[in-house]
């Protein structure tokens, strides 16, 4: 049966996306945060190319660790209750990061951050998945990318400030970031500090939402999950609503992590978990992250300075919030197959764009240089990749890994996938500061741009439209 949003609780669920999507946010602030402390990492720890490479990183490895365990300790204890431990982890790990002269304490806070916001992020787009109306679960789970690409941008406008706060025009050669600020207290430092904010915000309003209906069922607590459904959807909807999501559950199997084995699958893997696991790697594969982590190093190595790179960012940042937009407005319109399809073309054009530009540059003093107007054509390359990503993998990979998997399923191969995606995330983010500092930009960024261009050929072969389908019917 097809919920339409007449009949649903907008407000309810759009509060309910709200505070969901808060992850979303925590994650997209830590990316931008330390897009601008990368020098404040050099010299507290004393670190070279591939020690910095690790210290980035190392968020995503707690990230691929709690997109694992979040998948199946959801179906053990609730959404709303793994995203609030999620929240304790976030605020814990902010506060660590900025006040942690080892680094060996630091690399632990990262990861347990990261733990918090792997968690966060698979949870938040399935279970708005569970809450949302089928004709407009798109638009709500893109919500998520939204909430990242603002965080992101949000942390870019914080740096940019704090950064601008610290600087010290009279001294020659100055690096804001590495200047104390309030309390004596360096500005890369308080970038770390600010993520505390948000942290308890998430904290604090995921006890003002109720948990997800499909959950409910699963453990058997149906008179709650009806009051959740009759709440979102009134009386009468809720009712055949819990008799449908009853009928999706095999009240004789628990959900478990072994379910997305079958023995005619592909290396014994269901086909839509193999699905899922294309959409979570090459997302990453394109090198989205390498712009979210390493921005102003990017810049730089363009010609620009330290100031002018995090100006970029925030203009980046502000194109793809624009870019999600766009996205809200079409994927429950045209689906999310074609949006996949126009984004891998729309990378792939823009990412060997950039490679042209970078290939014409020369080093000089070890600082790449390009010749005449090369700088700007990378520069407007880049931000319209940004913005094909945010139209189509950016929000669209987080919708499908919310719905595209049946209701026993899901936990357990938003696990797999998750865990897929932030390692991917990782490797990519590890791999860049040796790749640009060994065979350089150019070569760097072919690898991203064959990368989009093989996924164009990958969804057309291998990704179903899910578009307008009630989670109930999602087969697997």
């Amino acid at each position: 049966m097809n919920h339409t949003a007449e009949r649903a609780n907008i407000g309810l669920i759009g509060a309910i996306v709200a505070v969901a999507t808060i992850g979303g946010l925590l994650f997209g602030y830590d990316s931008g945060a330390v897009n601008g402390t990368q020098e404040g990492l050099k010299a507290a720890f004393l670190l070279d190319d591939a020690g910095l490479g690790f210290t980035v990183g190392s968020l995503l490895i707690g990230c691929f660790i709690g997109a694992f365990f979040a998948g199946t300790l959801a179906d053990s204890v609730g959404r709303r209750n793994v995203m609030r431990l999620a929240a304790v982890l976030f605020l814990a790990g902010a506060l660590v990061q900025g006040f942690a002269h080892d680094h060996t304490l630091f690399v632990l806070a990262r990861v347990v951050g990261g733990m918090a916001v792997g968690a966060a992020s698979v949870l938040s787009p399935a279970y708005i998945s569970e809450v949302a109306p089928a004709n407009i679960r798109g638009r709500m789970t893109t919500v998520q990318q939204i909430m990242i690409i603002t965080g992101l941008t949000a942390a870019f406008f914080a740096n940019y400030y704090l950064a601008q706060a610290a600087a010290r025009p009279d001294v020659a050669g100055d690096v804001p970031s590495l200047n104390p600020l309030w309390l004596g207290i360096e500005a890369w430092r308080w970038m770390y500090l600010m993520q505390a904010l948000p942290a308890v915000v998430f904290l604090i309003a995921l006890y003002f939402i109720p948990e997800s209906p499909r959950y409910l069922v699963a453990k058997g607590r149906n008179e709650q999950a009806l009051h959740v459904l009759n709440s979102l959807f009134g009386p009468k909807e809720g009712a055949v609503k819990l008799t449908e999501i009853q009928g999706s559950f095999s009240h004789d199997h628990r959900p478990r992590l072994s379910d997305v084995l079958a023995p005619g699958g592909f290396l014994g893997v269901r086909s839509i978990v193999w699905a899922g696991l294309l959409l979570a790697v090459f997302q990453q594969l394109v090198g989205i992250n390498v712009i979210f982590y390493y921005g102003a190093t990017l810049w730089q190595a363009a010609g620009f300075s330290e100031s002018e790179a995090m100006m970029t960012n925030i203009i980046s940042g502000s194109i793809s919030i624009v870019a999600c937009f766009v996205t809200v407005g079409l994927v429950d319109k045209i689906g999310r197959k074609p949006l996949l399809l126009i984004g891998s073309a729309g990378m792939a054009v823009t990412l060997f764009t950039m490679v042209y530009a970078f290939s014409t540059g020369t080093v000089e003093n070890g600082t790449l240089v390009l010749p005449g107007n090369m700088g700007q054509v990378a520069v407007v390359a880049a931000l319209a990749y940004s913005a094909f990503f945010n139209i189509s993998w950016g929000p669209v990979m987080w919708v499908m890994l919310g719905e595209m998997f049946p209701n026993q399923l899901r936990g357990s191969a938003l696990a797999v996938c998750g865990f897929a995606q932030w390692f991917a995330n990782y490797l990519v983010a590890q791999s860049f500061p040796v790749m640009l500092g060994t065979i350089g930009l150019a070569y760097s960024y072919s690898f991203y741009a064959v990368c989009a261009a093989i996924s164009f050929f990958l969804v057309q072969r291998f990704i179903k439209e899910t578009k307008g389908k009630e989670l109930e019917a999602m087969e697997g």
